[in-house]
């Protein structure tokens, strides 16, 4: 069995994909690796570049041992993203309000005499 990791930088946040296969097919010649995958009892090939596997081993502890290093450095990171999206919220949130208040001491003012606005008239 061979154990391979990906990059898969289509979908955020994630940015590795992680997989076995029986088999897999390559040649110096060609920049592609070609990985025979088992699906409900079909063989599939994926194709797959070369300079996009991060690690293609026989070595199921250290598969096991990297794709935790990679978890937990993806944890970490979700973490911060989930904090930084609910200060951006509370962000939003204040500048709503602030601009809510400033419309709000603005339009306390429409009504002066010398405030150049045509709508008083209409």
């Amino acid at each position: 069995m061979y154990y391979v990791i990906k990059k898969h930088t289509v979908s955020n946040p994630s940015q590795y994909l992680s997989f076995q296969v029986e088999k897999f097919i390559a040649n110096k010649n060609n920049d592609t690796v070609i990985f025979e995958l088992k699906v409900n009892d079909k063989i599939i090939r994926k194709w797959v570049k070369k300079d996009e596997i991060i690690l293609l081993t026989k070595d199921k502890n250290f598969f096991i041992k990297t794709l935790k290093e990679f978890r937990a450095v993806e944890e970490t990171q979700k973490e911060l993203v989930t904090q930084a999206q609910a200060q951006l919220e509370k962000s939003i949130e204040v500048y709503a309000e602030t601009m809510l208040n400033e419309i709000e001491k603005f339009e306390e003012t429409k009504d002066a005499k010398h405030f150049p606005c045509i709508l008083k008239d209409l």
